[in-house]
C-alpha cells in the first residue's frame, strides 16, 4: 500500500468520529492560521526595532515559499487532492487545484524557521503552531501527508535562503 495513502487514511479516518475533534480540525485548519500571523506582527509591538527585519524577513519568505516556488512546483507537477479520487471524510470545501506541495505549509513553516532563527523559543512555538495547521488540513481531507511535508520542506529551505541573501 502507498505509505502515503495510508497514513492519511489514518488521520481522515478520524474526522467524522465525534463532533468536537471535527470543530477543532476545522479551527485548526481554516481558522488558527490567522492568530499565527497575529502572534508574528506581536513582536513588531514588543519591540519594534529589534524584530522588525525578523518579521519582514518571515513574511517575505512566506511569500516567495508560497506564491513562486510551490507555485512552480505544481505547474511542474499536478497532483490532485485526496477527495478528487478517494472517498474520504471531507469537512472543509475547497476547489479541485493542485496538492502538491501544500501552499499553507510551505508559508507557515517559512515564517517559522525565520522566528526559530531570531528566537528560539517563540520558534518552536510557531513550529508547533505550523505542524497543527497542517495535520489538520489532513484531517479535514484537503492535503496528503506528502503534500505538507514537501511543502515544509520548500518552506524551511526558503526562509534559509532569505536569511542567508540579507544577513550579508
Amino acid at each position: 500500500m502507498n505509505i502515503d495513502l495510508y497514513i492519511f487514511q489514518q488521520i481522515n479516518a478520524l474526522a467524522g468520529q465525534y463532533a468536537w475533534l471535527d470543530t477543532l480540525g476545522i479551527f485548526f485548519a481554516r481558522y488558527f492560521e490567522y492568530a499565527l500571523v497575529f502572534c508574528l506582527f506581536l513582536f513588531l509591538v514588543k519591540n519594534f526595532k529589534r524584530y522588525w527585519p525578523m518579521v519582514w524577513q518571515a513574511i517575505f519568505a512566506g511569500i516567495i515559499s508560497r506564491l513562486i516556488f510551490t507555485e512552480i512546483i505544481r505547474w511542474l507537477w499536478w497532483k490532485p487532492r485526496p477527495f478528487v479520487e478517494n472517498h474520504i471524510n471531507l469537512l472543509l470545501s475547497h476547489t479541485n487545484s493542485a496538492a502538491f506541495p501544500s501552499g499553507h505549509a510551505a508559508f507557515y513553516f517559512a515564517i517559522s524557521s525565520v522566528v526559530y532563527f531570531y528566537n528560539k523559543k517563540a520558534g518552536i512555538i510557531f513550529f508547533l503552531a505550523s505542524f497543527l495547521i497542517c495535520l489538520s488540513r489532513v484531517f479535514c481531507g484537503i492535503h496528503w501527508p506528502l503534500d505538507i511535508l514537501a511543502g515544509a520542506i520548500v518552506g524551511i529551505l526558503s526562509s534559509w535562503l532569505i536569511i542567508k541573501i540579507f544577513k550579508k
